[in-house]
């Protein structure tokens, strides 16, 4: 089969991970996205692509950079590049690597790389010691800006105190629990065993930052050094930010490829790519068991690229807390007995903020080279579950040329529900869940259905409730709301 010069083709994919005992010999955020770079350059078997690089996204991070790109893109060589910084999201490094696709088979670049990269672990360490990493590039101008930073809770949900994922993912965790009928226990084996999975897959990986092994039940039973977080998630269930990581991928036009002498055995293909996000405020999602958006997302990607589910031997589903996870093996109907990581995931590989994906796709692509003729699946979620891009990735090349589609009409089509800013009287706790610090339980958060279908955010710091929560399954009790989002538990 004769292949189209412009197809989009991945060459090099680059991994770097900095796990120092020392952490005042490690090096700051742009050196380990050019270390990454330089990685995938070489994973190409073509040191020369660096100084074809025309164009190089930096995926936005918790650093200062202003143009981290040009850093990068200076230190290994491509001079020569057009540098970009993206809007933050967990969706962004697929979405560069499918704007990369696009525009190379539009003949708008030839050589595109999207970088990312993270020092959480040891600037954390080093602030601890008084010290820090240099302001590298400080006096560069802006990078010019790639996407959209987009509001994705309301002063309503701020001022009721639900802001962090941490405490969003588990009040999805909690009805999904409670659709599917699960006692406390019953639910507890059957994430922990989906959970142990992820870390099996971890340990094995010499890119994870947790590479220790984890049995079901260590997972999902605190102890002092897997402290429980927001119920029913456990520390181990939670994405890990703490972690200094680069990651880089190389996107080629097949023919550039090959006047560069990159060895076809590198070579994997992007069938197709979508894009979709459900509603931007959580409160407004119809139900929490189910997601439109990733519904339309990723089986619109399925579908665009001629394959199903059952045809994908590799895949890395966004894995920040298994909800999230649950949810997406439902819409896409996977087996529960289905490896659904090539990373291990973002509690155990690691969760460097938004550039984690750069890795899923990174594990894929390795996957499906040691693999010829498979296809590999990629998944990623920036926000509560807000944000999505999907890709189909093979070492074959498509049957026709890489499509990106846009689903947003089809989710756009489903219901959103109202939400009951200052709700008053009976309603039904539709989901909960417990957060805690170091000492215990903290503050409780509900969400509540109001008779008027609306949904209403409360929360206490009671500790007899919050102990009962802990203890019983309180989705489908009564409740009795106060404007203020104080609630009370009918009977009490």
């Amino acid at each position: 089969m004769s292949i189209d010069p412009r197809t989009p083709v991945i060459v090099g994919v680059g991994q770097f991970k900095q796990q120092l005992d020392d952490v005042t010999q490690a090096v700051e955020q742009v050196e380990l996205m050019a270390n990454a770079v330089r990685l995938a350059a070489e994973d190409a078997a073509t040191p020369s692509l660096l100084a074809a690089i025309d164009r190089l996204l930096v995926i936005g991070g918790l650093w200062r950079y202003p143009d981290p790109g040009r850093l990068v893109a200076d230190a290994v060589g491509a001079s020569e590049a057009n540098t970009l910084l993206t809007a933050m999201g967990g969706n962004m490094p697929q979405a560069c690597v499918s704007d990369a696709a696009e525009r190379i088979l539009a003949g708008a670049s030839d050589v595109v790389v999207v970088c990312g990269g993270e020092a959480v672990y040891s600037k954390n360490k080093l602030r601890k010691l008084g010290q820090d990493f240099p302001r590298s590039g400080h006096d560069l101008a802006p990078a010019p800006f790639f996407g959209e930073n987009v509001q994705m809770s309301s002063e309503h949900e701020q001022d009721r105190g639900f802001v962090m994922p941490t405490q969003i993912y588990p009040l999805f965790e909690s009805a999904l629990r409670a659709a599917r009928g699960e006692t406390f226990a019953q639910h507890r084996a059957r994430v922990g065993k989906l959970w142990e999975g992820f870390n099996q897959v971890a340990v094995k990986n010499p890119y994870a930052w947790v590479r220790t092994p984890m049995t079901a039940q260590e997972i999902v039973t605190p102890s002092p050094t897997n402290r429980m977080v927001g119920s029913p998630y456990t520390k181990s269930m939670n994405a890990n930010s703490f972690v200094d990581f680069g990651a880089a991928v190389i996107v080629c036009s097949a023919e550039k490829a090959e006047a560069l002498g990159v060895p076809k055995e590198r070579w994997v293909f992007p069938h197709a790519a979508t894009d979709g996000h459900a509603t931007l405020l959580f409160s407004e999602r119809d139900t929490y068991v189910d997601s439109p958006a990733i519904r339309h997302t990723a089986r619109t990607c399925l579908e665009t690229a001629g394959v199903g589910i059952d045809d994908i031997a590799h895949m890395d589903l966004y894995s920040c807390f298994p909800s999230v996870v649950q949810i997406t093996m439902a819409e896409l109907g996977i087996q529960e007995d289905r490896q659904v990581t090539t990373t291990g995931g973002l509690p155990f590989f690691g969760g460097p903020m938004n550039s984690y994906v750069l890795h899923a796709i990174a594990s894929t692509i390795e996957a499906v080279r040691s693999d010829p003729g498979s296809s590999g699946f990629v998944h990623a979620n920036g926000g509560y579950a807000t944000k999505h891009a999907c890709a189909v990735y093979s070492t074959e090349p498509p049957q026709r040329a890489f499509r990106r589609v846009d689903a947003q009409d089809a989710i756009d089509a489903h219901p959103r529900r109202e939400v009951d800013e200052v709700p008053a009287g009976e309603g039904t706790i539709e989901t909960f869940t417990v957060m805690h610090d170091r000492e215990g339980p903290e503050r409780a958060f509900v969400t509540v259905i109001m008779p008027s279908g609306k949904r209403a955010l409360g929360s206490t710091t009671d500790a007899d409730t919050m102990a009962g929560m802990l203890e019983t399954d309180h989705v489908g009790l009564q409740v009795t709301m106060a404007p203020t989002g104080d609630f009370m538990l009918r009977g009490d």
